[in-house]
Protein backbone atom coordinates (compact mmCIF):
# COMPACT_ATOMS: atom_id res chain seq x y z
CA UNK A 1 0.00 0.00 0.00
CA UNK A 2 1.39 3.08 -1.12
CA UNK A 3 -0.01 6.35 0.64
CA UNK A 4 0.13 9.17 -1.39
CA UNK A 5 0.50 12.02 1.51
CA UNK A 6 0.12 13.31 4.82
CA UNK A 7 -2.68 15.70 5.43
CA UNK A 8 -2.05 18.35 7.60
CA UNK A 9 -4.60 19.32 9.57
CA UNK A 10 -5.68 22.86 7.58
CA UNK A 11 -6.39 19.93 4.37
CA UNK A 12 -8.72 17.93 6.94
CA UNK A 13 -10.41 21.25 7.83
CA UNK A 14 -9.91 23.24 4.45
CA UNK A 15 -11.85 19.05 2.63
CA UNK A 16 -15.07 19.42 5.42
CA UNK A 17 -15.28 23.15 4.43
CA UNK A 18 -15.53 22.18 0.82
CA UNK A 19 -12.91 23.56 -0.77
CA UNK A 20 -12.83 22.48 -4.22
CA UNK A 21 -9.17 22.41 -5.14
CA UNK A 22 -8.60 19.61 -2.99
CA UNK A 23 -11.21 17.30 -4.89
CA UNK A 24 -7.94 15.81 -6.83
CA UNK A 25 -6.37 14.75 -4.13
CA UNK A 26 -9.75 12.98 -2.53
CA UNK A 27 -8.97 10.48 -5.48
CA UNK A 28 -5.31 9.56 -3.63
CA UNK A 29 -5.06 7.31 -0.92
CA UNK A 30 -3.52 9.54 1.84
CA UNK A 31 -2.73 9.40 5.56
CA UNK A 32 -3.39 11.42 8.80
CA UNK A 33 -1.25 12.01 12.08
CA UNK A 34 -2.68 10.63 15.28
CA UNK A 35 -2.33 14.84 15.83
CA UNK A 36 -4.41 16.03 13.57
CA UNK A 37 -6.90 13.29 14.42
CA UNK A 38 -6.80 15.07 17.93
CA UNK A 39 -7.29 18.79 16.43
CA UNK A 40 -10.01 18.17 14.28
CA UNK A 41 -11.72 16.51 16.74
CA UNK A 42 -10.58 18.85 19.68
CA UNK A 43 -11.84 21.93 18.29
CA UNK A 44 -13.72 24.43 20.45
CA UNK A 45 -17.71 24.01 20.24
CA UNK A 46 -17.66 21.21 17.68
CA UNK A 47 -20.88 19.73 17.45
CA UNK A 48 -21.87 16.34 17.60
CA UNK A 49 -22.86 16.31 13.43
CA UNK A 50 -19.54 17.57 12.77
CA UNK A 51 -17.76 14.91 15.00
CA UNK A 52 -19.79 12.24 12.98
CA UNK A 53 -18.70 14.14 9.70
CA UNK A 54 -15.05 14.18 10.59
CA UNK A 55 -15.28 10.81 12.10
CA UNK A 56 -16.66 9.68 8.41
CA UNK A 57 -13.65 11.25 6.92
CA UNK A 58 -10.66 10.08 9.03
CA UNK A 59 -12.38 6.89 8.63
CA UNK A 60 -10.99 7.27 5.17
CA UNK A 61 -7.75 7.98 5.48
CA UNK A 62 -4.73 6.06 7.18
CA UNK A 63 -4.26 6.87 10.67
CA UNK A 64 -0.44 6.81 11.77
CA UNK A 65 -0.14 6.61 15.54
CA UNK A 66 2.13 8.15 17.75
CA UNK A 67 5.77 6.28 17.91
CA UNK A 68 8.84 6.57 19.83
CA UNK A 69 10.44 7.19 16.65
CA UNK A 70 8.14 10.30 15.60
CA UNK A 71 8.55 11.99 19.51
CA UNK A 72 12.69 11.79 19.02
CA UNK A 73 12.37 13.27 15.34
CA UNK A 74 9.86 15.85 16.68
CA UNK A 75 12.09 16.71 19.64
CA UNK A 76 15.08 17.06 17.20
CA UNK A 77 13.06 19.69 15.21
CA UNK A 78 11.73 21.67 18.29
CA UNK A 79 15.63 21.81 19.31
CA UNK A 80 16.67 23.13 15.72
CA UNK A 81 13.47 25.50 14.79
CA UNK A 82 10.62 27.29 16.37
CA UNK A 83 7.66 25.01 15.41
CA UNK A 84 4.68 24.49 17.23
CA UNK A 85 4.59 20.67 18.94
CA UNK A 86 1.49 19.52 16.56
CA UNK A 87 3.47 20.78 13.33
CA UNK A 88 6.69 18.89 15.10
CA UNK A 89 4.94 15.79 15.18
CA UNK A 90 3.02 16.12 12.21
CA UNK A 91 6.55 17.21 10.41
CA UNK A 92 8.32 14.24 12.11
CA UNK A 93 5.48 11.83 10.89
CA UNK A 94 6.36 12.89 7.30
CA UNK A 95 10.12 11.89 7.87
CA UNK A 96 9.65 9.14 9.41
CA UNK A 97 7.50 7.18 7.31
CA UNK A 98 8.91 8.97 4.20
CA UNK A 99 5.64 10.34 2.97
CA UNK A 100 5.16 14.11 1.46
CA UNK A 101 3.38 16.34 3.72
CA UNK A 102 0.21 18.34 2.05
CA UNK A 103 -0.75 21.49 3.25
CA UNK A 104 -1.82 25.01 3.30
CA UNK A 105 1.30 26.00 5.93
CA UNK A 106 3.65 27.79 4.77
CA UNK A 107 5.76 27.11 7.76
CA UNK A 108 7.00 24.00 6.60
CA UNK A 109 8.76 24.93 4.37
CA UNK A 110 11.66 25.81 6.83
CA UNK A 111 11.99 22.01 7.90
CA UNK A 112 14.80 20.26 6.48
CA UNK A 113 14.55 16.82 5.36
CA UNK A 114 10.36 16.68 4.70
CA UNK A 115 9.18 16.44 1.30
CA UNK A 116 6.09 18.90 0.85
CA UNK A 117 3.31 19.36 -1.35
CA UNK A 118 2.39 23.11 -0.40
CA UNK A 119 -1.11 24.40 -1.86
CA UNK A 120 -1.81 28.04 -1.95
Amino acid sequence: MKIDFLADTNILINLLEGDKRLIPYTEKLFAVSFVSEIELLGMPDITPSQIKISKSLLNECVLIPYSDEIKAIAIALKQKRKITLPDALIAATGIQYNIPILTFDKGFSKIPGISLLLLE
